[in-house]
């Protein structure tokens, strides 16, 4: 079944739930624009790429807290906390939901997966249809990626993704793309905070890439990170003499 709308249209500040100017995370510039101006957020996929510290996880991780999705990671409904270290910022936003949009989502959050495994362990579900559950703490690291994929990306929904390419190899976030477009043709929405400029040359995918400046949409042929790996690709001495000469 496709939605007639995204499941997210926009994001927004809420003006209810204001955050302490001049403190983290409006110090963030991706923070600070976003609750100026807003965000459109365009169907299918969007990648937020940019360096460490510049706001993209920090995106990420509120867009699914508001969405109402556990800050760990998780579908829907789903809860485990280890220890809470989310922002503010999840509190402090407004979503526009898509007309005719279903509630289904999850959030795949790379760095507490393995809680999430245990939660699953913990909480196990009511008969599956098909194959049993996977037992994922049995998996390699990168296996476990790949089985949530399989068994949690069938079905249309917002997905929210932070850095999935940690765990995967080359051949592996080629699949992780795959999956992404089966989802779009669901008619599902997703976003997703990357490093990886083979994830984000997915063909028809919005790119906003994440600084100094704020929010920017780009294009992957321009973005900073697809530069680098190039030059780095071409020549590698060019950067490691800086580094390894004494």
């Amino acid at each position: 079944m496709r939605f007639d709308q995204s499941p997210v249209v926009r994001v927004s500040h809420d003006p209810a739930s204001p955050l302490e100017p001049g403190a983290w995370p409006l110090t963030v510039p991706a923070v600070a624009q976003l609750v100026r101006d807003g965000l459109d957020l365009d169907p299918g996929v969007t990648f937020l790429v940019g360096e460490n510290g510049s706001g993209k996880s920090t995106l990420v991780e509120a867009v699914a807290t508001a969405y109402g999705l556990g800050a760990e990671g998780g579908s829907t409904g789903s809860r485990h906390s280890t220890r809470a270290s989310e922002s503010p910022l999840g509190d402090a936003l407004r979503l526009q939901r898509g007309l005719g949009a279903g509630r289904w989502g999850f959030f795949l959050r790379a760095e507490t997966m393995h809680g999430y495994y245990s939660y699953l362990e913990e909480n196990p579900g009511g008969p599956r249809r098909g194959p049993p559950e996977p037992v994922f703490h049995e998996m390699s690291h990168g296996e476990s990626f790949l089985a949530v994929l399989a068994t949690r990306f069938d079905s249309a929904g917002f997905y929210a993704l932070d850095e999935p390419e940690a765990a995967l190899s080359f051949s592996s976030t080629l699949g992780l793309m795959s999956t992404l477009a089966g989802v779009v043709a669901d008619g599902g929405q997703v976003l997703c905070a990357t490093h990886s400029p083979v994830l984000a040359a997915m063909p028809g995918a919005t790119i906003l890439e994440v600084g100094e400046w704020g929010l920017r949409r780009t294009t992957w042929n321009d973005l900073e990170l697809v530069q680098h790996w190039k030059a780095y690709l071409d020549a590698p001495g060019r950067y490691l003499r800086h580094l390894l000469e004494p």
